[in-house]
C-alpha cells in the first residue's frame, strides 16, 4: 500500500473476526511504532501485547470507550516513561506519533484497528496500570485494538480548506 493511500483510507475499525492476529503481524506493527519520531530520539515508549481474552474483557470494563476489546483478538498498549533524560516534556507527542504509526501499519497489513485513549484520565491510567502490573513510574498512554476486520469502511476526505491559514491567522 502506498503511503498516501494508507493515510487517506485508514479508518477506525471496531468490529473484528475471531481469528487470532499472527505474531509476525503484531511485530510489524510494533516495529512501525518504534520507528516513530521522538524528541531527541529518546523513544520513551514501552509496549504490552495483550491477547488474553480475560485481560481484554477487564480493560473493556475499566474503560467506557473500549467495549470493542471484548471481541478483539488482541490489543497493543503504549506506555510512556515520562522520565527520559533530556526531553521528558515531549513524551505525549512521542507516544502519539508511535500510536499513529501503529494504526497505519495495521491498516497496511489488512488489519482493522482503533486508537483507545487512556492518558490523561487518571482513573483509566490507574485502573489499567493496576490490572497489568505496570510499574508506578510508567504511564499507560493509549491502546490499539487490532484484528481482522469484520466491517468495511471506505476512506473519506477530511481535507477542510477553511482550516488552512497562510502565514498569519
Amino acid at each position: 500500500m502506498e503511503t498516501m493511500d494508507a493515510l487517506l483510507t485508514r479508518r477506525s475499525i471496531r468490529k473484528y473476526l475471531p481469528d487470532p492476529v499472527s505474531r509476525d503481524l503484531i511485530e510489524n506493527i510494533l516495529k512501525a511504532g518504534m520507528s516513530a519520531p521522538s524528541a531527541g530520539d529518546e523513544q520513551p515508549w514501552h509496549f504490552i501485547i495483550i491477547d488474553r481474552h480475560d485481560l481484554l474483557e477487564k480493560i473493556s470494563e475499566i474503560h467506557p470507550y473500549a467495549k470493542m476489546l471484548k471481541n478483539s483478538p488482541a490489543a497493543l498498549l503504549i506506555c510512556a516513561d515520562p522520565e527520559t533524560p533530556k526531553f521528558k516534556e515531549f513524551w505525549v507527542q512521542d507516544c502519539s506519533a508511535a500510536s499513529e504509526n501503529m494504526l497505519l501499519a495495521a491498516h497496511d497489513q489488512g488489519l482493522g484497528a482503533v486508537w483507545i485513549g487512556i492518558y490523561p484520565a487518571e482513573k483509566l491510567v490507574t485502573g489499567i496500570r493496576d490490572l497489568l502490573n505496570i510499574p508506578e513510574q510508567m504511564i499507560p498512554f493509549s491502546a490499539i485494538a487490532i484484528g481482522h476486520p469484520a466491517e468495511e469502511k471506505t476512506g473519506r476526505s477530511r481535507y477542510e480548506v477553511s482550516r488552512i491559514h497562510d502565514n498569519l491567522w
